[in-house]
């Protein structure tokens, strides 16, 4: 299965799934246009490679904003993995945000209770 890059842009985030690492990425910020566009390729080529996969998956979330119409799609991914985390294989998910970023942390710890099945790692950095 060949890997995913999506270059990051002014609206949307950086996408590095390394399907040959399972070791999933996502970075920047998020609020495209269209979302629901911008992510299909994204969440279908997650769907062909947990059809395939048989080990561990790392997923880095580094997002530091995206917009409702993004955490719908985000949403999606994040119950793939759930699923697959549930049935199949261990999924990590680390969530990497500032220390000072109480809006991605509150919503890290929603995701961490929405999706008990993912194994849920807080990664905080320091903005200095």
């Amino acid at each position: 299965m060949e890997d995913l890059y999506i270059k990051a842009t002014n609206d949307s985030p950086e996408v590095d799934f390394k399907y040959t690492f399972n070791q999933l990425t996502i970075s920047g910020e998020a609020y495209p246009e269209d979302a629901s566009r911008f992510f299909y390729p994204i969440i279908m080529g997650l769907v062909d490679f947990l059809k395939v996969n048989t080990k561990p998956i790392n997923f880095n979330f580094k997002l530091t904003y995206f917009n409702s119409a993004s955490t719908k799609m985000l949403f999606n991914i994040f119950q793939l993995l759930n699923e697959h985390s549930a049935h199949q294989q261990t999924v990590t998910l680390n969530w990497i945000c500032d220390e000072e970023d109480d809006t991605i942390k509150e919503f890290g710890n929603d995701i961490a209770e929405e999706f008990p099945s993912i194994d849920f790692k807080a990664v905080t950095i320091s903005a200095a």
